[in-house]
């Protein structure tokens, strides 16, 4: 099955991802997969990371770190996968040096097609970004426009699609696992 887990930044979408990813891998009795996907660019960024490491630690994740070219990534078979976070993997293809620049959307589209072959369950944690009202400069407009795009085209095939909003699932497709 593929989740699709949405939300706002500190809506409490990865640690609602990470509860299905445990509960799935208690239930079937398989190994979980974390690929990490973003890049330690600043302070902030490396406290997140910190934050994130700490609250799968004790949930028994392998981690695998997967910046850019999901399309190339090698995963153990029949696990159950959790991607934190598609938006952070999206401005790595878009601006990093090597990633896939204006074809980015189409790159990751690709790698999220690769990691469903080869899981059994994949959780994938996207961002909301949209609600803000604000016109930006136009790289950062077609970022906005990109991930818009991703997130729909991923929730067509998605099995199950929640939101998470102050810490509250909102299903919107698929039967939610987690209330």
């Amino acid at each position: 099955m593929f989740y699709l887990i949405s939300g706002g930044s500190g809506s409490g979408k990865s640690e609602y991802a990470e509860t299905i990813a445990v509960r799935l891998a208690q239930e079937e009795k398989r190994e979980k997969v974390y690929i990490a996907t973003m890049m330690a660019f600043d302070e902030e960024a490396e406290k997140k990371i910190a934050r994130h490491r700490c609250m799968r630690k004790k949930k028994q994740f392998k981690t695998v770190e997967c910046f850019m070219k999901s399309s190339k990534l090698i995963l153990p078979n029949n696990t159950i996968v959790l991607l934190d976070c598609l938006s952070n993997l999206l401005a790595n293809e878009m601006y990093a040096e090597n990633g896939a620049k204006e074809e980015a959307v189409q790159e990751i589209l690709n790698g999220m097609e690769n990691i469903k072959e080869q899981c059994v369950h994949f959780v994938l944690v996207t961002n909301e970004i949209y609600g803000d009202g604000c016109i930006y400069e136009q790289q950062t407009q077609q970022y906005v426009k990109n991930l818009g795009t991703l997130n729909q085209m991923l929730a067509k095939i998605a099995d199950v699609v929640v939101e998470v909003v102050c810490g509250i699932p909102i299903c919107y497709k698929g039967k939610e696992l987690i209330k």
